[in-house]
């Protein structure tokens, strides 16, 4: 778990990952506040699929989260 400095809120995805990604999707250089916000941005995501597919899955009985009930609740997030 990763805290950042700023804010000393726990993250649950690493730094190091955000900047890889931001690499392989061309950027040339990379700042520690993008890579942040990136890391930012996607927390706040994935914490709404996360819930939503809980709350999906609760819906339909079932004490386990599906693959089915993340790609449900990703939907809204895809641009296909």
């Amino acid at each position: 778990m990763h805290f950042d400095k700023k804010t000393m809120k726990s993250s649950e995805l690493g730094l190091s990952a955000m900047y890889r990604i931001l690499k392989k999707s061309g950027a040339q250089r990379v700042s520690d506040e993008s890579a942040d916000e990136l890391r930012r941005v996607i927390e706040e995501i994935a914490e709404t699929i996360a819930k939503n597919a809980v709350d999906d899955a609760n819906h339909a009985g079932r004490k386990t989260v599906k693959a089915d009930d993340v790609k449900l609740a990703s939907k809204q997030f895809s641009k296909f």
